[in-house]
């Protein structure tokens, strides 16, 4: 059934299909890292706007 499938393609459906196809592999690749992704991580990355080290470094660097 699938050959019989691929042989009825045409041009510009091949294109949509492997497009397709690469955006369906890209969430699933995020969705697995965000998965696997550490919670000390997450919670790190999510602080960073909150902490004031970094924004007084920012800041002493803009002022060079």
């Amino acid at each position: 059934m699938f050959k019989q499938f691929v042989k009825t393609l045409q041009g510009d459906e091949v294109f949509m299909l492997i497009s397709l196809l690469i955006f369906v592999l890209f969430f699933i690749g995020a969705t697995i890292a965000l998965i696997r992704m550490k919670k000390s991580y997450t919670e790190y990355m999510a602080d960073i706007p909150l902490n004031d080290e970094n924004e007084k470094q920012d800041f002493n660097t803009s002022n060079l």
